[in-house]
């Protein structure tokens, strides 16, 4: 993906028309997240059954690349384990930062790959960043009250 390309399709799409973006009644688990360098700010809430996310939700406000990246997370873990959901939320986070690049490993990621370009732009990584490490604080917060 080319520099100029990072505001591609699925990113457009997803912040104009999320899926995901709005206010979860009794969620299991909620957790805000803050960029503090450019003031994105969400909260990401999650309806667990057992341990099977069944709902993923966000509110909050920032850019394009925050509000997007959030959107397409809640739909990739909406229906995974809490354990597959922090293995592609960390596997999201590794591509981010350059980290991961081959695209057969990025194949699990489906429409999040398509964020791969991010990584070229510092002042955006951590934008894309943010719902995915509000997920695994949260889970990690999760996994650590359960003594695991």
């Amino acid at each position: 993906m080319e520099l100029n390309n990072i505001y591609n399709t699925a990113l457009m799409e997803h912040n104009a028309h999320p899926d995901y973006k709005y206010e979860m009644d009794d969620p299991t688990l909620q957790h805000e997240g803050v960029n503090p360098s450019c003031g994105d700010d969400i909260v990401l809430s999650l309806k667990l059954n057992g341990d099977v996310i069944e709902e993923a939700a966000f509110t909050g406000h920032g850019c394009a690349v925050s509000q997007a990246s959030a959107d397409i997370m809640a739909d990739l873990i909406t229906d995974e384990t809490a354990d597959n959901a922090r293995h592609l939320c960390d596997l999201f986070l590794k591509m981010i930062r350059g980290e991961v690049t081959d695209d057969a490993e990025l194949e699990e990621l489906g429409e999040a790959a398509q964020l791969k370009g991010i990584s070229l732009m510092p002042a955006r990584v951590k934008c894309a960043e943010l719902g995915w490490r509000t997920a695994m604080t949260m889970l990690d917060e999760r996994l650590a009250a359960e003594g695991k």
